[in-house]
């Protein structure tokens, strides 16, 4: 069997909370950064690791009606079969 990268689509993910604050803006993405009183500051950094070891990226931009936009990409494998 062999695999190949057939292509790579973008999906979004958006919400209409408060949006990124501009004090954790270049650390959104680190483990433990929060600006809830209770968050633990880790699911941001599992959706990059995830997102990344599959060969994928992911950026936040703000959302107009409110909130945050979040784009990833994920590349899609084709399977062949080896004769």
């Amino acid at each position: 069997m062999t695999v190949e990268l057939a292509k790579v689509d973008r999906f979004a993910v958006a919400d209409k909370g408060p949006g990124t604050s501009p004090d954790i803006a270049d650390r959104l993405f680190q483990p433990f950064v929060t600006t809830k009183e209770h968050g633990m500051g880790v699911r941001l950094s599992i959706c990059r690791t995830i997102i990344e070891s599959h060969g994928g990226h992911i950026v936040p931009e703000a959302n107009s009606g409110g909130g945050t936009i979040f784009q990833f990409t994920a590349p899609f494998a084709e399977l062949s079969e080896e004769t």
